[in-house]
């Protein structure tokens, strides 16, 4: 987390109280500390030092980095940060050959000059030519290259928009969005990392007001791409990143997607994850009634979109109250045929939270009922059976939600590359499928339905395929990279339509709707500036899949 406001407080009070800082016109030859010397650590901290170099960008205005960067005519160059608040009335201008006095010091590890005493201004030397980066491939030179000016000549895609609200920062990638670990086979940490950059904003302000690089919609998803960026490339906060000199230039290839037409004469199946809807305020879903209005609104715009005959949802308040007001809140406006109506549920567990199943009884109609009582299940899977009305033959539907991957602990089942809590995982998928074994007729196809909390190649979504399953979207897209969700800038499915060759067959058509996990956290019922329709209405995407019958 960027805790910058406090220490940036300091520093400016410290200014306060300083003596004036005079610019000159001529740099007269003095003694001069190299630029390498101070990156290199050879000199202490807190001595006053000499330095000079070229002006390669200026942050001065509110909430702004509060200074300018140097760098030398070393090849490669090296740069440094001059932390001046006081000077923003007087501040040097980009191109500008200066010398600067101050007090070496690091903020946060990164060198710097502080207390600036003297800024003598000896000519306009001009901009230099940014050093061309280019990744994967200079990654391991990122270290070297710290403090000066760079342009990234290759497109970037955006594959993280999380602290854009926050602290105005986007996260990069070179050759496409970054995919989790356990998502694809070539997605490593090591591969991921050196493909990684992040945009900042020039300032290290928290909730910035506007919030940049937003589009005309007032969002910026990720699959976005930025080209040509130029700017300076600094170390903070964990991360590489990218400080602008010009405006980046966006590119919308990743625009919103038009809700799914349901395919004529097909029956449609979806699976949502709701992101905690809770009548109880301030617990785990909506903090108001205002943002539990707007969370109503989001979902049922979702819903509406979908358009699906039979809909798993996780994620709902566990008790009858919340699922009933929510079958009340999807039903409004929309005719009386095409209303839902929830399937009954009596062992929801012990779980904050449940699953659930809505149907549309003039679509599908329901033959029967049962839960999963295996205490491995802290959330019992919810199944249902129903026959298309009119015609066709019966299947099933289960609704799942299996453990998550946080909460780990201390020893056991700990995370060892697929996140803590897959053994668990694991166990649930092997004895979900023993259980529909034991449960289903022979020959009646059932489809898995809901948020598995594991990538597709990890091990629990494994053993359901070991188990004769298979995922309705593959099968129609296979070479699609799939996803449901962004985690730390890295997209992957968790979301899953699962059943077995025979009722795949079925499959006309299948999709993931990516409404939720591209878009930015604040345009969400709780966020800072949310957004009117379906987007954000969750923090996972909808799958749904077309049924020929």
């Amino acid at each position: 987390m960027k805790r910058r406001t406090g220490i940036v407080a300091i520093l400016l009070l410290l200014w306060a109280v300083s003596s004036p800082v005079s610019v000159a016109a001529d740099c007269p030859p003095g003694e001069l500390t190299e630029l390498a010397e101070l990156r290199m650590g050879g000199i202490p901290e807190n001595r006053r030092v000499t330095v000079e170099g070229v002006v390669t960008a200026v942050f001065y205005g509110q909430d702004r980095l509060g200074g300018f960067f140097i760098q030398n005519d070393a090849t490669p160059p090296i740069g440094l940060f001059i932390y001046a608040p006081a000077l923003a009335d007087n501040a040097p201008r980009a191109g500008d050959r200066v010398q600067v006095s101050g007090r070496f010091d690091r903020f946060h590890g990164r060198p710097q000059i502080n207390r600036v005493t003297d800024l003598k201004a000896c000519s306009h030397h001009g901009l230099p030519t940014p050093y061309v980066l280019t990744l994967p491939a200079d990654a391991t030179q990122l270290s070297d290259l710290q403090d000066i000016k760079v342009r990234v000549p290759q497109p970037l895609t955006v594959t993280g928009n999380h602290q854009l609200g926050r602290y105005g920062s986007l996260r990069l990638s070179a050759e496409g969005r970054l995919f989790r670990q356990g998502q694809r086979d070539d997605a490593t940490e090591a591969s991921n990392r050196a493909r990684r950059i992040e945009l900042d904003d020039g300032s290290y302000r928290a909730n910035p007001d506007p919030i940049p690089y937003l589009d005309s919609r007032g969002t910026r998803r990720v699959g976005d791409e930025v080209m040509e960026l130029t700017g300076i490339l600094t170390h903070a906060f964990d991360v590489y990143r990218i400080h602008p000199t010009r405006a980046p230039d966006f590119r919308n290839t990743n625009p919103r997607p038009e809700p799914p037409p349901v395919t004529q004469g097909a029956l449609r199946v979806a699976t949502l994850n709701v992101e905690n809807y809770f009548l109880t305020l301030g617990s785990r879903g909506a903090s108001s009634r205002t943002a539990l209005q707007r969370q109503r609104a989001k979902l049922t715009a979702t819903v509406h979109g979908l358009d699906a005959d039979v809909i798993s949802l996780t994620e709902v308040e566990n008790g009858d109250r919340a699922l009933d007001d929510l079958v009340a809140v999807l039903n409004r406006g929309i005719p009386v045929r095409q209303r839902y109506r929830a399937v009954s549920h009596r062992q929801t567990g012990t779980d904050a939270i449940r699953n659930a199943l809505l149907y549309r009884p003039d679509r599908v109609q329901l033959l029967g009922t049962d839960a999963d009582p295996d205490p491995v299940h802290s959330r019992p899977p919810l199944l249902a059976w129903f026959r298309p009305t009119g015609h066709g033959e019966p299947f099933g539907i289960v609704a799942v939600h299996f453990k998550a991957k946080v909460g780990c602990p201390t020893d056991g089942d700990i995370d060892q590359g697929q996140g803590c809590w897959n053994e668990l995982r694991t166990d649930q998928s092997q004895r979900l499928l023993r259980w529909l074994n034991r449960v289903r007729d022979p020959g009646i196809p059932v489809i898995i339905a809901g948020d598995l909390n594991a990538y597709s190649a990890e091990d629990p979504v494994a053993a359901l395929l070991a188990g004769g399953k298979l995922d309705l979207v593959s099968s129609r897209h296979p070479v699609v990279n799939h996803y449901t969700y962004v985690f730390n800038g890295e997209s992957g499915q968790l979301d899953y339509l699962l059943a077995a060759p025979l009722l795949a067959a079925r499959v006309i058509d299948a999709g993931i709707w990516n409404v939720n996990a591209d878009e930015p956290r604040f345009l969400g019922f709780d966020g800072r500036q949310p957004a009117n329709g379906p987007w954000r209405s969750s923090d996972h995407d909808p799958v749904w899949a077309d049924l020929k019958w």
